[in-house]
């Protein structure tokens, strides 16, 4: 294996279609066709200019400018669609599943978010509609810990998730049930559970913890919003200095293998609430070795099961998000189960 280096990180290597030129911190990041590329006539592209633009509203009015032929990918909001198409009627713009889900990590190790009833207390207090009405317009969707169905190929049917804490659409009946069981705690409108929920600093983390507040409130929560700079976001969850979060959690691909081996299984490394379940390790190792693609699906779908029902990281919603480009931009083909894997960009051209 090949020893990486300052020198790598500066000037990275590979075989792909396009060889590095240039990285400008905080500028931008220059890439020139590979000669000596693998497959013949790719790409057809002379080279790719990406320019970071930290703040999105002026990345996209740059875009709607003519000053760049594509946007980031799925970082264009809903509301942010219909502005980029009300003010650039050409431009060709998707809007598909982003591989992220956004949910709540709850430290089951320190108290008293390492009693199981708060956790129910919890789970049936979110109303995943209005979430996804308030934050997406309607455009995300309802699942466990797989991308869910159409575009998810493992992903839990609406019915199996009828029976989980939280998701039947009973939000008054649920968040009842979870006072009660808050009162029997000792909790209650003149007694509340006060609790820090640390989010990074970005707004699709505090836009959903503003709102996740507002639904512990019915149940004799006081949170209070924590933000967290980038840098310093992960050590965070890693050292479990946190009770309640927000969390964006990004899949390379939709494959069980990829969700469950690095979320969920004990001692994962971004396993950040420490709930372990050994019985359900050997399972996750199980459907990893199935052969037989129905029998594998079975195994995910009681194991996505389980990690939901032991609220092991309750999802709140799986985001969509859209990408735009330029009408002269040929040959992109957006991928519906992963925002990382389709950017070789070998197939696009131009037609100017």
């Amino acid at each position: 294996m090949p020893c990486r280096s300052a020198r790598h990180a500066q000037f990275p290597i590979g075989t792909g279609p396009f060889k590095f030129v240039e990285y400008k911190p905080n500028q931008g990041i220059k890439v020139a066709r590979n000669p000596d590329y693998w497959k013949p006539g790719r790409p057809y592209l002379d080279g790719v200019e990406y320019t970071i633009i930290p703040n999105r509203s002026t990345a996209l009015l740059a875009f709607v400018a003519g000053k760049f032929d594509l946007t980031f990918p799925n970082e264009v909001t809903v509301p942010l669609l219909k502005d980029v198409k009300e003010q650039l009627p050409k431009a060709i713009c998707q809007l598909e599943p982003s591989s992220e889900a956004v949910g709540v990590v709850i430290n089951r190790t320190v108290a008293p978010f390492d009693n199981p009833e708060v956790r129910r207390a919890m789970a049936l207090a979110l109303d995943r509609k209005s979430f996804i009405d308030i934050l997406t317009q309607g455009a995300a969707d309802i699942g466990g810990a797989m991308q869910p169905p159409p575009e998810g190929v493992w992903g839990l049917s609406p019915d199996m998730l009828a029976d989980l804490p939280g998701y039947h659409g009973d939000v008054r009946a649920n968040r009842e049930e979870a006072r009660a069981i808050m009162r029997g705690l000792g909790y209650g409108p003149d007694k509340r559970l006060p609790f820090k929920l640390s989010v990074r600093n970005l707004a699709v983390y505090r836009d959903p913890g503003t709102i996740l507040i507002d639904q512990l409130k019915e149940i004799y929560f006081e949170g209070e919003l924590e933000l967290t700079e980038t840098a310093t976001w992960v050590p965070k969850l890693i050292r479990k200095d946190y009770k309640v979060a927000v969390s964006v959690l990004g899949s390379a691909v939709d494959d069980p293998d990829v969700v469950f081996f690095q979320n969920h299984v004990c001692g994962s490394a971004r396993n950040y609430t420490g709930h372990c379940n050994p019985a359900l390790d050997k399972q996750i190792v199980q459907q990893s070795m199935e052969a037989d693609p129905v029998k594998r699906k079975q195994l995910v779908h009681q194991i996505d099961y389980t990690l939901q029902k032991e609220l092991a990281r309750p999802v709140l919603y799986h985001l969509r998000a859209g990408t735009c480009w330029q009408p002269e931009v040929k040959g992109l083909t957006l991928m519906v189960n992963s925002q990382y894997n389709s950017w070789r960009m070998e197939d696009v051209w131009l037609d100017r």
